[in-house]
């Protein structure tokens, strides 16, 4: 009577139709009745279809699949509404359901009951609740429902971690700053520039490998030659050095000595192009001038004034001076030592030489300058072009300077260092009258 029951945890012994025990039934423990649990081994042949029109098989019409969607379609503007009711700070108000009309026919009847009338139509509206109004029963359990992972990381607020303070002197994992800091809330975007360099980099470096590896390819060729050229020179040196110790007489002297005279011969050629070559860029005038001259025969630089360009190796003399019966064979006039007559006749006659003479020009200035003699003559060199700030408000002066009287006293300290003989320091008499005709003077 008073005593509980006791409550076991053992199954009750289940047979299907066959007499044969359900074993599966601890399976189906604890799970839903309407849960499919394969626990047979029929459960995982294939089924056989005995008929193509079998009413298993067939789709189903469109009248069950707009119901089953409507269906759906409830489910989820439910569950989405219950979501952001309670997302919302207030409440909003539900939405009221449709009238409804309802046909009441009273159990009794007759003119004493119900007005006289047989039926009534009553119309049934849902009452107007009020959003603000607290609910008016507890709720005494309520099961929240199990929170996903997701939900739960969504729901993880990082603590708030400041990059500067530490007061408490706490040790901060690194993960946990960078949560605080909240760079994993942004999405990093890489420009496409990046793959570019990169790639222009790779294709840089693996040209410059391959230049360098080029150049020391070159750089040991040109060693491996020069040295090869050593070696036969001096393997050249040392079968010359036997042959001299042996005597015999080599073929090469000959070979060198025409050697030598054509690379003198290509050497006076290059200095003349070069000689050319300077004339052309410095003065092309001089240069059609020394090509007129050098085409030019003897006689018509004879008759230009000109000197002979083709020296000779022999020393020449003016044959004027022989066969003459005056100079050092007259005994210088008869022993007169005051005569001056030497020369007898002017050693070139004409103009020629005159012309040849530098002559300075009657203005020298001219020459300097040139043309802007005449501007710089004009032009007034010892005025400014702008006068100092306060001087053209003064008044003009008509006499000599008059100077103001000395507001320091420096004549009067060089006078009285004059009389002291040069000395640093005036005496101190004196210095002390100053001071206080200074002082005086100050308060004053």
């Amino acid at each position: 009577m008073g005593r509980k029951k006791k409550t076991s945890n053992a199954l009750a012994l289940q047979v299907d139709a066959e007499g044969k025990i359900k074993y599966d039934a601890i399976a189906r423990q604890g799970q839903g009745k309407d849960k499919v649990i394969f626990s047979k081994y029929t459960d995982l042949l294939p089924k056989e279809v005995l008929s193509e029109d079998a009413p298993e098989l067939q789709r189903p019409d469109e009248e069950a699949v707009k119901e089953l969607t409507e269906k759906t379609r409830a489910a989820l503007e439910k569950q989405v509404s219950q979501k952001i009711a309670a997302a919302m700070p207030v409440r909003a108000a539900d939405k009221q359901a449709p009238a409804q009309y309802i046909r009441y026919t009273p159990s009794q009847q007759g003119v004493a009951f119900n007005s006289g009338a047989k039926q009534r139509v009553i119309r049934m509206v849902e009452m107007q609740k009020d959003p603000m109004e607290p609910p008016r029963f507890k709720v005494l359990c309520f099961y929240f429902p199990q929170m996903t992972v997701k939900e739960q990381q969504e729901w993880k607020i990082p603590p708030c971690i400041s990059n500067w303070k530490n007061a408490k002197g706490y040790t901060i994992p690194l993960d946990k700053r960078l949560a605080a800091d909240g760079r994993g809330l942004q999405t990093v975007h890489i420009n496409e520039n990046f793959a570019k360099l990169a790639e222009a980099l790779y294709i840089a470096d693996r040209k410059a490998r391959e230049a360098v590896e080029m150049r020391a390819q070159v750089e040991k060729k040109m060693a491996q030659k020069e040295k090869e050229k050593k070696e036969e020179k001096l393997r050249e040196l040392a079968k010359m050095a036997r042959d001299r110790r042996a005597g015999i007489k080599g073929h090469a002297d000959k070979g060198d000595t025409e050697v030598r005279e054509r690379d003198e011969i290509r050497h006076d050629r290059r200095k003349e192009r070069q000689h050319d070559r300077n004339i052309s860029r410095a003065a092309p005038d001089k240069r059609s001038k020394l090509q007129r001259d050098q085409d030019r025969d003897i006689s018509e630089l004879i008759a230009l004034g000109q000197p002979n360009p083709r020296i000779s190796s022999e020393a020449q003399y003016d044959q004027r001076l022989f066969n003459q019966s005056r100079g050092m064979d007259s005994g210088f006039a008869g022993g007169e030592d005051e005569t001056y007559n030497v020369y007898d006749q002017p050693f070139r006659s004409g103009r020629d030489m005159a012309q040849n003479l530098y002559r300075p020009s009657k203005n020298p200035d001219k020459d300097m300058y040139g043309d802007d003699l005449d501007t710089l003559m004009q032009s007034s060199r010892f005025v400014p072009d702008r006068e100092f700030s306060g001087t053209d408000h003064g008044p003009r002066r008509d006499g000599p300077v008059q100077f103001e009287e000395d507001p320091f006293g420096l004549d009067k300290f060089l006078e009285e260092a004059k009389q002291h003989g040069g000395s640093k320091r005036p005496s101190t008499s004196g210095r002390s009258k100053d001071y206080d005709h200074e002082k005086k003077r100050r308060k004053e």
